[in-house]
């Protein structure tokens, strides 16, 4: 609780306080915060030129922007390319692909409201990812990856 005359403070954090980790399948995440309690993660991903990550939905809404490079879900015609903006409403099931001819590594933003759920072919859920899932994992790799705890943003 804060005193009357005082404000919640910013929390800042530098790009190189919050390593990227390889996933092993072509993705590199950096997570930025990851809030339990209101079921918020928000990460920063770079992927691999032919990278497909599994079929999968969402419980709740998504944000996202794109950085660099170029991406698309299977089931879409459009293509995500650096300044492109793409909210998906909860429910909508998409399969994200890069290109295998984009130079460099494509780099998103997403800000992420409950889970995300992989598909198997017929539809059923696989693998659920939330915000403590995703940042067991994050520190997981980054000890994996001899990389130092980060302070990563939380509730």
């Amino acid at each position: 609780m804060t005193a009357p005359n005082e404000f919640p403070r910013a929390i800042h954090r530098s790009e190189d306080e919050l390593p990227f980790v390889a996933l092993g399948d072509g993705t590199h995440l950096q997570l930025l915060q990851a809030d339990e309690e209101l079921g918020l993660w928000v990460v920063r991903t770079r992927f691999e030129a032919g990278v497909t990550i599994p079929t999968h939905k969402h419980t709740g809404p998504v944000y996202a922007f794109t950085l660099a490079g170029q991406w698309k879900y299977l089931e879409y015609p459009e293509v995500n390319t650096a300044g492109s903006y793409l909210y998906e409403p909860a429910g909508s099931i998409h399969t994200l692909t890069v290109p295998a001819d984009v130079e460099g590594l494509t780099d998103v933003w997403f800000a992420i409201y409950g889970a995300n759920l992989n598909l198997d072919a017929d539809g059923n859920v696989t693998t659920v990812i939330d915000a403590g899932f995703v940042k067991q994992i994050y520190f997981a790799m980054c000890e994996e990856q001899k990389l130092p705890r980060p302070n990563v943003i939380a509730a």
